[in-house]
C-alpha cells in the first residue's frame, strides 16, 4: 500500500471539502449529476480518441499500481546481486543453478537462467534490454491515458459550463433563476479541474516516477548479470552497483570495499 498516494489524495479531497465548510457553503450545492456526466464521461470520450480500447479499459489497472505498489530495496537487490556473484566466483556460474528459487524478482531470474545455461553476454544484454524497453513502452502507454485525462477534464468542465450558460441565458424571464443557474453552470468547470489536479495529473506523474525506479532497477540488474557472466570481482561488483545506492544507505562494508 503506498501511504502517500492515500494521505495525498486524501488531503487534496479534505482541503477542498473543508474550504467550502468554512465558506458556510452547503455541501449539496457542490452536487450536480449532469455536471459529472459531461467532465467525466467527456474526458474518457476524449481519451479513447486518444488512445487504443485496451489501454483505456486497462486504466483500472494502472491506478490500482498507483495505490497497491512494491518497490524493491535497491541496497537488498545490490546485496543479493553479489551473493550471487560471491557464489558463482567461488564455484562456478552452473552452481547459481541451486540459487533460482531463493531469487523473487522474475528479471534476476532470467538473466541467471541465461547465464547459466551459456547464453553469449551480448545475446543477455540484448534480450534484457529489450525487456527493459518493453517495460518502459507498456508503462508509457499507461501514463499517457491519464495525461489525457488530466488534459481534457478542464476542456470539457469549461463544456460543460458554456452549455449551463446558455440553459440559463434562455430562461431570463425569471431573475431569481439566474443566480442559482449560474452556480450549477460553473460547477462543471470545479469539477474539470478537480479531476485533472486531484486525481488524473498526479497519478500519472506517480506512475512516472514508479517507471524510473523500476528501470533503474532493471538497470541494476543488467549491469550485475553481465559483471557476474564476465567473471568480475564480487567487490568490485559491489563497487560498480552501489554507485547506484545513495551514500547514506551503502552498507559499512560496501564503503570499506
Amino acid at each position: 500500500m503506498d501511504i502517500a498516494t492515500i494521505a495525498g489524495l486524501g488531503a487534496g479531497v479534505t482541503v477542498i471539502i473543508l474550504s467550502i465548510i468554512i465558506a458556510g457553503a452547503s455541501m449539496s450545492g457542490f452536487v450536480d449529476a449532469p455536471s459529472l456526466m459531461v467532465v467525466i464521461g467527456g474526458a474518457i470520450a476524449a481519451t479513447l480518441m486518444c488512445c487504443p480500447l485496451k489501454t483505456v479499459i486497462g486504466l483500472f489497472g494502472v491506478v490500482k499500481k498507483v495505490f497497491l505498489n512494491r518497490q524493491e530495496s535497491v541496497p537488498d537487490l545490490v546485496t543479493q546481486i553479489v551473493s550471487l556473484a560471491e557464489t558463482a566466483r567461488r564455484d562456478g556460474l552452473l552452481a547459481l543453478e541451486s540459487r533460482i528459487e531463493e531469487i523473487e524478482n522474475p528479471f534476476v531470474v532470467l538473466g541467471i537462467q541465461m547465464a547459466v545455461d551459456g547464453t553469449r553476454p551480448e545475446t543477455i544484454e540484448d534480450i534484457m534490454r529489450t525487456e527493459m524497453d518493453a517495460v518502459a513502452t507498456r508503462h508509457k502507454e499507461g501514463k499517457f491515458a491519464l495525461d489525457q485525462m488530466g488534459r481534457f477534464a478542464p476542456a470539457f468542465g469549461m463544456i460543460g459550463t458554456l452549455i449551463g450558460l446558455v440553459i440559463m441565458l434562455s430562461n431570463m424571464d425569471d431573475p431569481a433563476a439566474i443566480g442559482p443557474g449560474m452556480a450549477v453552470a460553473l460547477l462543471t468547470t470545479m469539477y474539470g479541474a478537480i479531476v485533472a489536479n486531484v486525481v488524473a495529473l498526479p497519478f500519472a506523474e506517480k506512475l512516472g516516477f514508479l517507471s524510473k525506479r523500476e528501470l533503474l532497477t532493471m538497470e541494476i540488474i543488467v549491469r550485475g548479470i553481465m559483471a557476474i557472466q564476465a567473471g568480475d570481482n564480487p567487490r568490485v561488483i559491489q563497487q560498480k552497483l552501489n554507485t547506484f545506492v545513495p551514500p547514506k544507505y551503502r552498507t559499512e562494508e560496501a564503503e570499506a570495499a
